[in-house]
């Protein structure tokens, strides 16, 4: 229960005016070239090593995609979209095996500040190994016959 507060209290801190548009973090990434295509579906599925019947199905769909017409609604008004102008595949490049959060980019744990993420919860989705012999605790918190939370210590 203490990690799910720790959230609760962090998110509560944010000053949401400074992030009203957004922000943006730089970090490498792998990239689909711009614009959508056969190869572009090709490139996103060995991305991700999908099975071939997958592959086929994305591309039977694609393939359906390019027949059909965009659309005119009513009292909507907006540019036209260019889809060979967008990104269609981007993640961040493969990162090693880590140990501590000390090996991860300075970059993506302001970014987890911002967001409100407590640096336990960082470790798990960061992929901090730890060393072997270090265990973790599985620890239930019961209020009055009632479980409320599992969490790892």
């Amino acid at each position: 229960m203490a990690a799910v507060q720790e959230t609760v209290d962090r998110v509560r801190q944010i000053d949401v005016d400074q992030y009203r548009y957004g922000f943006e973090t730089l970090i490498e990434s792998d990239k689909a070239p711009k614009g959508l295509s056969e190869d572009t579906v090709r490139f996103i599925s060995a991305k991700k090593n999908e099975p071939e019947w997958m592959l086929e199905w994305r591309l039977e769909a694609y393939r359906r995609w390019l027949t059909m017409t965009e659309p005119t609604w009513a009292k909507v008004d907006y540019p036209r979209i260019d889809y060979q102008d967008l990104y269609y595949y981007s993640a961040p490049k493969p990162k090693k095996q880590i140990g501590s959060l000390d090996e991860i980019d300075p970059e993506i744990l302001k970014t987890y500040e911002k967001l409100g993420i407590p640096l336990r919860e960082v470790e798990v989705l960061e992929g901090v190994v730890r060393p072997e012999g270090e265990r973790r605790i599985a620890v239930d918190a019961v209020f009055d016959s009632v479980s409320v939370a599992t969490t790892f210590q």
